[in-house]
């Protein structure tokens, strides 16, 4: 008997109708004969409801009393989902993280997952109960309760998954992975199947149909996954199977096209070139709980100096200056707002010599000016102004043949 961890987004519970369908799609599951257990995060819009109570105190991501107020949405969700599911006739109960276990470390607002325990729930599986897990939560050592980060929940539906040896089904409000943002480009196409690998890029530079430490997860645990939406009745969505890069039948160049908004240069001038000028810069930055990409490091203007470069997320800006300024004394920092990243993302890659020449030329014909760019070997990502992102993507996805490739 096949078994699988369906999670829910916000979106996917964020009315009582949107619960009861969502319901009625473990119940089909169910009928087919397929042992479920169910995750869900908080409904939409409740998460960013409680940050903004708790910041009427002050408090705010990286509190331990927030990680309290935060975690109550996803327990709601799961005890209205329980509900749902008895309505529809099923046995159902509802787990807190710390009732699974889910145990974390690291800090308030972005723990990780050290482990879970699964004996609750192959109990209640066992009597033909549907477990529900509150996502996004779990305790740590000291028996406080820890939330996992925005996007947690896929987490949670992953690590669940690893334990029970059951399929992760991710629903959501598309129908599956695309090959970019079909807001913005409507000849945008749905993928049959991307590889781990692809899929943990794609996440990382700024597509939101996964969390990318689920699919890392996924990937290091041989959890298989698909993403299906729940907006469809019953076996009408196709959506994505996400694979081991050696089951991809047909190899792709570029799978997709994903961008970020929002983003922010720095530059750090004057280091010395032989010091630990770099690593005393990220260490600063590591210790602050920011992340960086794009990183460029070229000689100064001044004989013997060097220059840092880099760019961070634009709501991190400002810490991330202060913890500079504060570590780095002596050193020049400036700064450049409104900017985004776009990025191409595909295994075939791998063999391509020319992509980051033919990117070049894209933009450039489109009148974009690419400020940074950095590789990888499965990726290629600019760093551009916020307000060409739109015709970026449009651009890119067309010149790599996107909107003609055939599901």
């Amino acid at each position: 008997m096949t078994r699988v961890v369906a999670k829910f987004g916000g979106t996917s519970v964020g009315t009582i109708e949107r619960i009861r369908h969502a319901a009625g799609l473990v119940a089909d599951a169910v009928a087919r004969g397929e042992t479920l257990a169910v995750v869900v995060s908080a409904m939409a819009g409740e998460t960013d409801r409680l940050l903004g109570l708790a910041g009427e105190f002050g408090a705010g991501l990286g509190d331990g009393e927030t990680d309290v107020a935060l975690a109550a949405g996803e327990q709601v969700a799961a005890a209205l989902m329980a509900l749902a599911l008895r309505e529809r006739g099923l046995q159902a109960r509802s787990f807190l993280g710390w009732q699974a276990p889910v145990f974390t470390d690291g800090p308030p607002g972005a723990a990780r997952i050290a482990g879970m325990e699964a004996s609750a729930f192959e109990a209640a599986m066992a009597e033909g109960i549907v477990p529900v897990l509150a996502g996004y939560q779990g305790i740590a050592e000291d028996g406080c309760l820890r939330t996992l980060g925005r996007g947690g929940t896929d987490l949670s539906a992953a690590a669940l998954a690893a334990v029970l040896g059951a399929r992760c089904d991710i629903y959501t409000d598309v129908d599956g992975v695309y090959t970019t943002d079909p807001r913005i480009e409507p000849a945008a196409r749905r993928l049959d199947a991307i590889s781990h690998d692809e899929m943990l890029e794609l996440a990382a530079q700024g597509a939101k149909v996964l969390q990318a430490r689920s699919v890392e997860f996924a990937k290091a645990r041989n959890v298989p996954m698909r993403v299906l939406s729940s907006f469809l009745e019953a076996g009408e969505s196709r959506g994505t199977n996400i694979v081991a890069d050696r089951d991809i039948a047909e190899r792709r160049v570029v799978s997709g096209v994903a961008y970020a908004r929002d983003q922010a240069r720095i530059a750090v001038l004057g280091g010395a070139p032989q010091s630990s000028f770099a690593s005393d810069t990220f260490a600063i930055l590591s210790d602050a709980d920011i992340g960086v990409d794009m990183i460029v490091q070229a000689h100064g203007r001044e004989p013997e100096t060097v220059n840092l470069e880099f760019s961070v997320a634009h709501r991190d800006l400002n810490r991330a200056q202060l913890a500079l300024e504060r570590g780095l004394p002596g050193l020049r920092i400036s700064s450049e707002t409104g900017l985004a990243k776009v990025s191409v993302v595909g295994a075939g890659l791998r063999q391509r010599a020319d992509v980051a020449r033919s990117l070049f030329g894209v933009l450039g014909e489109s009148g974009i000016t690419v400020k940074v760019l950095a590789t990888s070997e499965i990726k290629i990502s600019a760093l551009i102004d916020n307000d060409a992102v739109e015709r970026a993507v449009r651009a890119l996805h067309a010149a790599y043949g996107l909107d003609r490739m055939g599901n």
